[in-house]
This record gives C-alpha cells, structure tokens and sequence, in this order.
C-alpha cells in the first residue's frame, strides 16, 4: 500500500452533498469535499494507483488489466462503526473513460465485514450516489474502501466528495414491504372467482368495509371476519369477503375505518399479460446469444455473453476442473481430456452459473406449460401460439415456448459426456466460473475461467425427462429434432443406470456456484422413466416407472416440488398427459393428485392470507415457487375432474403472490403498487447501479425465508414471523434472488389462470 502526501496547491471546491437532516449527525470523514489539502495524506491506495490532487478532488490513474475489483483500491483507515448506529455514506465521483467502482464501509481485518456499499460504472460526468445502512456489529478499526479493479484498459477516478455522516435515524434498515393495513391483490382479481382482503386489526369486533370504483363511487360494502393471531404473519387480522362483486373493471378499492388499499382490477387480461412477461424473462436471461433490443427493449440490450470475446472467457471451448480442486470437492482427482462447447442456455439465477437441475426443472415447466394448454386450455390458447412473446424465433410457425426451451434443451444435451470418456452419456452437473464472480457486472465482461464440473447422475436424468417431454412436443414441428431429443433421453437413461449413485456433493458449492447437492435420485429416475414412457408408451418405460418406490408411494410435500425432489412433478404429468396408462392404474394415480390437493385445500383454510403453503418448518428458501408448485398441483387436480373448488383455491392462492400477504408486497416485478424490485442479480442490477439494467417486467422473487443464508437478511431480519421474513434488497441472496426454476412454474400458473374459465 502507498500513502499520498498533498503538497500542490488548491482553491476549494464547494461540493454539495446530500446529507440527512436527522440530528444530531457526526461527519467520520476528515475533510468531505477535499479542501484541505493537509488532511488528503490520510488516504492511501494500492501500488497499481497513482494518486493526484487538485482543489475539491482526489483522483487516482488506474491501471488497466486487473481482473477483480479489489486488484485496485484507494481507502481511508480509522473508521468507527459502531453497532446499532444509523450511517448515511454519500459521494460524488467520475471516472473517465468509464471504469467500475464499489465503495464500502467496513472492518478493516478479516472477514472483511462490510456494513455499506455502493456500487457504479463510472463516466466523465459527476454522478452522486448514497446509501443509508444501520451497523451489524462494532469495528473500532473500521475503513472505508474503494475497489476499483477490473477495467481492460487505464483510467481516471476523482473523488470530488465523500461523506460519512452517523447518527442519521433517517437511515434505518428495515424489512421490505409497505405499513399498509389492507393487503390486497395489487394485479387483478379474476370474474367468477373468490375476492378477498386482509385487514391488519386486533379484536374480534367486526368492522364496516366499503368497495369503491375508480371514480370513488361506492360499489358494495360488508363486514369484516376476525380470524385472531394468524401465525405465519404474526398479526391479527380479519377478512374481507367481497366475491359477490364481479364487476370487470380498473382502480377498485377497499376503505375501512379512514385507510384505504392499494389500487386493484377485476379481470382475466392481466394473467394473459403475466403469462407473456413470465415468459420473456428467459430470452433476457439467454446465454451465448446477443439480447438485441428490436425483441427485449432497449434496456436489455447487450452483447453475447460468455462466446469467448475478450475478456470474456466464454463456453464454447470449456475444460474440467483441475485435479488438485477435484480432489479437494470430490474426494479423488477426477477430470477430463476433452473440452465442450456449452454455449448457449439459460443462466440460472442472479450469477452466471448453469446448472443442468435446474435448467430441467424449468424447462420441463416451460414445457408443461404448452402441453396443459394443448390438452385442457381452449383452443385458441395464447401459451401455443408463434407469437405470444418477442423472441429471434417468433414467426417460425412453432410455438414462443417451444422456442424458448429449445434454448435450454439445446444446452442441457451439450453437457454430455462424449463417446469413448469415462461415464460417456451422462450430463455433467453445472458450468460455471472458478470464482465467484463479483457484481454488478454484465456476463460479456464477466472475465472468470469457465469450468465443467463432474457428471452427476440427478443431472443425466434431468437430461433424460426434459428430452423424453420434448420429443413429443417437438414431433409435429420438427420430427428430426423430436427424434434427436428422444435418442439423447434414451442415451442418458441408460448412462445414469450404468452409474446410479454419482452424486453432486455439498462441497461442490466451494467455488464458483452453487453446490445443488443431491444424494437421493431414486425421484429423478422415476420422473425421466415416466417421461419416456409418456413419450413412448414403451412398456419397458412402464415397467421401470412401476419398479419405483414413487410408484404408490407419498409424493406430495407441504413445502412443495423442487429440483431436488421431483416425484411429484412427474405424478402430475402421468395424472394429466394423456396416454394409455392402464385403467386401474390411472385412476390411482389421479386419485393421489385428488387426495394432494384436498390436503392443501385443508392447509389453504388454516391460513388468514389464503395461500396454500405453510410447512411446520416454516418457510423455505425460494417459497413463492414452492408455494406455487402446490398450486399447480391444485390446478391439475382441477383439469382432471373439473371440479371448481380447486380453480377457485388456486385463483385465491395467487393473490398472496400479488400483495396479499403480511409485507403487502406483490413479489412479480411490475405487477401491482409496491412490488419486488431490487432483487439479488449480477446482470440486473440497478438498484446497486443505475447503469444496469433494472429487473425485467414480470421477475419472481425468491420470498420468505424462516432461515435467511446472507449476512444482510440475518442482520435485519432477527425475530421475524415466517411472512415477513422476507427484504427487497440486492443483498439478500436467500430471500430476494431470481431463478429460472422460479419464472418457469410462475409462467405454468399464470396461462393456467388466463385459461381457465
């Protein structure tokens, strides 16, 4: 580290900086606007910086070439932080020509614990930026940081202002949400079906609502239903049942006792246009291909990531891990002579990373998206048409959906393991980094070495079902390609039998991108012979189906289907495709998919808010898409039989996804008054960086999470009731993160209800 020595003359600069007005307010900077020239000596930078300093600025030539933000920083020591304490950081700053910049306030020891933070990409022009942040715990040797590694070629930061103000109550962390006292589906509530609120209120004394129009005139009215403490939100709450009203229309809205709910529609449109938004999220999130605006909208537009194209590392030609990082992840030096092109796919979820379990779950979900509205939607569906989205395919006459997980499918075939190589047919688990890699950044300059990672056998079966469901979706499109998906299931089948017990373990999440440890496959060799069989109707398929213990056995979770366990995927796809199941075996298998959905009915009644999800264990990480698999488990109980208490329950269900819940937050990015928007993302990331991209229209949120994994979530979150433990903060990985395994089964329901009469 050097240290910089002012010696050069100045005229100050008088810089405005947005301070709080909260009093009283202690500045832990020495000089915020750089004006004392005798006081810049305290900040220090890394060798690869050259410091200078003029009247009202400091500013540092970078050299180009590093590779990780902290490869360059520029600091200043001596910083007390104490626990509790409310801190606002503000700056102001350029970097010309454009260079990335991450300011923390933090520990100046390992861990490195850093309590703010604000994150740019730099320009000529002076930008102002501030971040509000409440101390996690006391550092008497605090500092205050900034990285500015990672640009390919030389640059020039200034710093022309930097405050640190304590004391500032202005500046509280708190959890997301609104302090409303009627939670309301924000989106719509649809005609013929149920229309219910929550009303925050103690006692059991019911109380007078009213109903009114977008003009204010007063459209019905009725009494509250106390339910008591509703324990999944910690509140009292009460009902209010307005379903006898079915009035299409815009800007309804519910008033009791002086508070008045957010804005709200009756009507179907909305769940068509949620269907389309669902859906274009995954052209967003393509790998290996350029986002050209013409289809995603100028803000998404952006280069091919990860083809190779300096400094992008890229996946067209990609290797195994080394031998030492095998032996220290799988317990032996496993690796691979051979290199793939992996280009292409889907990237997971706020990383760059791909992960053949989860891009099967999804795309399977996408999948059976086109496939319920073929066999059970009306007959002019939009989820079949070329059309439904603006993708590079759209006017190929094959169906938006189809295309978009041919992207994936693609992808997910190219992970096997060549002919001639040990476990030759099998997929291997995920490719990703060698390193995390280090946000906001955009995945053309992601510049982390690409690495497979070993064969996993749940990884081969995901192969194996994706392209078993595929085959017959694609065979009236294109056989060529219906029958390439089928060799390629077949193939992987037959691979994953020939190694069974080839896990992905915990420590395979080390580096890099998740672990996706999955220990317990004997669900995906069920659901890809159930595939296969659905596809085939091969008895041999039937018979290996049959020899599961999934066969007969408990399927269905309180907490819902996921990657990890997926039995319950396929009991619904062979309830519900039409094949020539036997009889006898056929009314089992719905009578179990019956029996699973009157169990979340039983659950659904049980909770205040009307969702069908509440696991003793509390909520789980990704919980607005478990919650959203029991749904669709309902609603194919509801195509089997046609019975109306299951479409119901599920249109009832998904208005906690759209604001009624405890935090009266609608988790679909863009749908409804205050919703989720500054998820976890790598890519899409302006709520750290207004040059990024913000979330795109129609993004899931993560959710509620009883055990939250990130420090920030831990910190802000103590003590918190299942509903609300939840933060739309870029710094909660576990409970705000986006996913595609997320955007899959929201597209799956959202066509549902926009079908379903």
């Amino acid at each position: 580290m050097t240290h910089f020595k002012a010696m050069i003359g100045f005229n100050t600069l008088l810089t405005t900086v947005v301070i709080a007005s909260a009093a009283p307010a202690a500045e832990q900077l020495p000089d915020p606007t750089f004006g004392q020239p005798a006081l810049v000596g305290e900040w220090w930078a890394t060798p690869n910086i050259k410091l200078d300093y003029q009247a009202g600025a400091l500013c540092g030539s970078i050299e180009g070439g590093t590779a990780q933000p902290w490869d360059a920083i520029l600091g200043i020591n001596n910083i007390k932080l104490e626990k509790g304490e409310h801190y606002r950081l503000s700056l102001v700053v350029s970097g010309d020509p454009e260079g990335p910049m991450r300011a923390i306030a933090q520990k100046a020891a390992e861990p490195w614990t850093a309590e703010g933070e604000i994150t740019r990409r730099l320009s000529a022009e002076k930008v102002s930026a501030s971040t509000d942040f409440q101390v996690g715990e006391s550092h008497k040797a605090g500092q205050l940081l900034f990285q500015l590694g990672g640009a390919d070629r030389p640059w020039r930061f200034c710093l022309h202002a930097a405050s640190l103000l304590s004391g500032t109550r202005t500046a509280a962390a708190a959890a997301s949400g609104t302090n409303a006292t009627i939670m309301v589906n924000q989106t719509a509530y649809l005609p013929g079906g149920p229309k219910r609120a929550n009303l925050v209120r103690k006692g059991n004394a019911r109380v007078d609502w009213t109903l009114v129009s977008a003009s204010g005139a007063k459209v019905a009215t009725g009494r509250t239903r106390a339910n008591g403490r509703d324990s999944s939100s910690g509140l009292d709450v009460h009902t209010i049942d307005f379903s006898d009203f079915d009035e299409p229309g815009d800007g309804y809205r519910l008033k009791v006792d002086g508070e008045t709910s957010p804005p709200f529609s009756i009507s179907r449109e909305a769940y068509a246009s949620l269907r389309a938004d669902a859906l274009s999220y995954f052209y967003k999130v393509r790998s290996g291909i350029e986002i050209e605006a013409k289809f995603a909208g100028r803000d998404y537009a952006r280069p091919a990531g990860h083809l190779g194209k300096a400094p992008n590392r890229g996946d067209t030609s990609v290797g195994c891990v080394d031998s030492s990082t095998a032996l220290k992840v799988y317990g032996e030096a496993w690796g691979c002579g051979y290199k793939l092109n992996v280009a292409g796919g889907w990237y997971d979820a706020g990383d760059f990373g791909k992960y053949v379990v989860n891009g099967g779950i999804a795309t399977a979900q996408l999948l059976a998206t086109y496939e319920r509205a073929l066999n059970y939607g009306p007959k002019d569906s939009r989820a079949l048409a070329d059309g439904l989205v603006s993708i590079p395919e759209t006017g190929n006459g094959v169906s938006d959906i189809l295309d978009e997980a041919r992207w994936e499918l693609d992808f997910l075939i190219s992970m096997t393991v060549p002919e001639g190589q040990p476990h030759a047919g099998m997929a291997h688990h995920k490719v990703h980094g060698n390193r995390w890699t280090v946000g906001p950044i955009l995945p053309h300059r992601d510049r982390e070495v690409r690495v497979l990672h070993r064969p996993s056998t749940a990884a081969t079966l995901n192969l194996a079902a994706a392209a078993a469901q595929g085959a017959r979706l694609f065979v009236r499109a294109d056989k060529e390609y219906a029958n390439r998906l089928l060799a390629a299931a077949i193939r992987a089948y037959q691979a994953a039998e020939v190694n069974p017990k080839l896990y992905a373990p915990s420590t395979d999440g080390s580096f890099g991108g998740g672990d996706y440890e999955d220990d317990d496959v004997s669900d995906e060799f069920y659901w890809a012979a159930v595939e296969l069989y659905l596809s085939t109707g091969d008895e041999v398929w039937l018979e290996r189906a049959k020899a599961s213990p999934h066969w007969s056995g408990p399927v269905f979770d309180p907490g819902g289907f996921s990657w990890r366990s997926v039995a319950g995927l396929a009991r619904i796809e062979l309830a519900s495709v039409p094949s020539n199941l036997p009889a006898p075996d056929l009314k089992a298998v719905r009578a179990s998919v019956i029996d699973a959905a009157e169990a979340y009915l039983q659950v659904q009644k049980k909770e205040a808010f009307g969702l069908m999800y509440g696991p003793e264990s509390g909520f789980g990480w990704g919980s607005n898409q478990s919650l959203i698999q029991n749904m669709i488990v309902v609603a194919t109980a509801y195509d089997i039989t046609g019975d109306r208490r299951y479409l119901h329950a599920v249109q009832e269900s998904m208005d906690y996804v759209l604001g009624r819940n405890a935090l009266g937050i609608s988790y679909v990015t863009g749908y409804g008054t205050t919703y989720a928007q500054r998820q976890h993302s790598n890519m899409f990331a302006h709520a750290i960086d207004p040059s990024y991209p913000k979330l795109p229209k129609g993004a899931l949120a993560g959710g509620p999470n009883s055990k939250p994994a990130d420090d920030y979530a831990q910190k802000v979150l103590k003590g918190c009731a299942p509903q609300a433990c939840y933060v739309d903060d870029p710094r909660s990985f576990s409970t705000n993160e986006i996913a595609i395994n997320w955007n899959a089964p929201l597209t799956w329901i959202a066509s549902f209800l926009a079908d379903a009469k």
